[in-house]
């Protein structure tokens, strides 16, 4: 069973966010699906099956070290880049759990069509505030759920966000309020923004570029106000672990209503190999 390495939302090797595939996943036994993923031990690793729905081209399925999720950007990405290499194709149609993601290459690179979020008050801000050792948040702190939540907190400057050291075990117990949550503490203007995420419940202690959570934080830049609808924003994320990645992302909408979400960047393969584990 083939898999390839990418490292995703970067053009260069050895930046950006890892990510494993395992490109025929078929026939694999359910019972090693989240080993493999704990062996691999990046962020996301997906497996490529057949498609059951007659517009896809393929169905993955995403993991964490710790679980299974139901969507995940940068594991969108990298897997339809895997695919368009593999199969000469420009447009890569991935089913996931949340339903079909369409992904328009150029090459290395793409922009995807995100789902569009439904969006709620966090109930607890200042307990959360407190766990990231911030003051508070220049906008309310929301949860936005992809089929895998985020909750943005944006601060005044791109220093603040650098300097956190935020309380793991805290933002462990916090995810009570909301399973597999990404803390998302960010700062920025116009089209330029910094970002740092964390997802310690899910054993990512820091994740290197998170296009999930950059699609939701383009939409709520909006939704609030700051940006207007369409502005392309360049996130920088990854800076703080050594991984430096830049994610594209707009919105469009009204009012609290989302229209449209994208979410682009590039992607570099650095590796591939094989499973030498039974099948079934």
């Amino acid at each position: 069973m083939r898999f390839v390495i990418l490292d995703v939302f970067t053009a260069r090797p050895l930046a950006g966010n890892q990510l494993a595939v395992v490109m025929d996943a078929e026939g694999l036994a359910e019972a090693l699906l989240q080993p493999i993923a704990a062996e691999f031990g990046f962020s996301e690793t997906v497996f490529v099956y057949p498609p059951t729905r007659p517009d896809a081209d393929a169905r993955g399925r995403i993991f964490t070290p710790r679980a299974e999720i139901s969507f995940a950007g940068h594991a969108t990405l990298g897997t339809a880049v895997a695919l368009g290499l593999e199969r000469g194709i420009e447009r890569v149609a991935l089913e996931l759990a949340v339903g079909i993601v369409p992904v328009e290459l150029d090459g290395l690179a793409g922009w995807m069509s995100q789902p569009l979020p439904t969006a709620w008050p966090f109930p607890r801000p200042e307990r959360l505030f407190e766990a990231l050792g911030v003051a508070g948040s220049r906008l309310p702190v929301e949860v936005y759920d992809t089929g895998d939540p985020h909750v943005h907190v944006v601060v005044e400057s791109v220093a603040q966000v650098l300097a956190l050291e935020p309380d793991m075990r805290a933002l462990v117990c916090l995810s009570v309020e909301v399973p597999h949550v990404d803390w998302s503490c960010c700062a920025g203007e116009g089209g330029n923004w910094t970002t740092r995420v964390f997802a310690p419940d899910d054993g990512i202690p820091e994740d290197a570029a998170t296009g999930s959570a950059a699609g939701p934080l383009a939409w709520h830049l909006v939704r609030h106000g700051v940006v207007a609808p369409g502005t392309e924003l360049r996130i920088s994320q990854g800076t703080a672990i050594g991984r430096p990645s830049t994610i594209l992302a707009r919105a469009l909408g009204a009012g609290d209503v989302p229209e449209r979400i994208e979410v682009g960047g590039s992607a570099v393969v650095v590796a591939d190999g094989h499973l030498r584990l039974p099948a079934g």
